[in-house]
């Protein structure tokens, strides 16, 4: 009786020890993995940044779909080459290379030649004409009538007597000219003399001094504290954001204290 008391006990410890081990050996491979996760993650990070910079900057708004779909499969080659531990890190690695390499090959190819640019980005398309639609046009590219009054509503036009083109751009966005009538007076229209105008340097930022801007502006720092005084501030420190415009002397002054009362 005891003795298979002592045999039941025993093979409890042993079975609870074999059971510590397997939560410690569990544990330093989840360790293991989380390293390996970490490495490759941020060997992605760096090698998507250094091929982003390779290909240029390009607003979200100018890419076309098959500048989408590129991005969208590039970034998914990103994501595998951080997170698939189940296979090696390198032919993630390069076929991240092939397709940034593909791009690449493509941009230059759509710089150096209009045919290539045309195969591979389309050409812009008339959809209105002197305030006509072009429908076999609209049929052809798949585009719907709703699609094209969404976007003038978003330009702002509403009645189509009004346009003279409407242009569908490689990008998805519509130009608008408006017949002559009704586009907006100008200066010129009238006969008036107006200046250019300019960029406006940055001054003071996060309430520091950005001295090479004062120079290049064609100001010091002294006319800079004496208006920062005349509008009862004592120090840079508190101001925000200021900006100057040198072609019309216009000073912009943002406080970290608004009084908005």
């Amino acid at each position: 009786m005891f003795s298979t008391i002592k045999l039941v006990i025993g093979a409890y410890f042993h079975i609870k020890l074999l059971i510590i081990h397997l939560e410690l050996a569990i544990g330093v491979f989840a360790l293991n993995e989380a390293l390996v996760v970490l490495v490759r993650s941020i060997i992605a990070f760096f090698t998507l940044l250094i091929f982003a910079r390779m290909l240029g900057k390009q607003q979200i708004s100018q890419l076309t779909f098959f500048d989408y779909v590129l991005g969208i499969t590039i970034g998914s080659i990103a994501a595998s080459l951080s997170v698939d531990i189940t296979t090696r890190a390198w032919p993630h690695w390069v076929g991240l290379a092939t397709w940034t390499g593909a791009v690449f090959i493509l941009q230059e190819t759509s710089i150096r030649s209009k045919l290539g640019d045309r195969c591979l980005t389309g050409e812009p398309s008339i959809l209105i004409m002197n305030g006509q639609i072009m429908e076999k046009t609209m049929m052809k590219l798949r585009y719907t009538t709703s699609d094209l009054l969404e976007q003038l509503r978003d330009k702002g036009v509403f009645d189509l007597n009004k346009i003279g083109f409407a242009v569908l751009e490689t990008n998805g966005q519509l130009s608008v000219l408006l017949k002559p009538e009704y586009q907006p007076v100008t200066p010129t229209d009238l006969n008036i003399t107006s200046s250019n105008a300019g960029l406006s340097n940055q001054l003071i930022y996060n309430g520091l001094v950005i001295e090479a801007n004062l120079a290049r502006a064609g100001v010091d720092r002294i006319w800079l504290e004496q208006q920062l005084q005349a509008q009862g501030i004592n120090s840079p420190s508190e101001v925000y954001l200021a900006g100057y415009d040198a072609n019309s002397g216009s000073l912009y002054i943002d406080k970290y204290q608004d009084n908005l009362s």
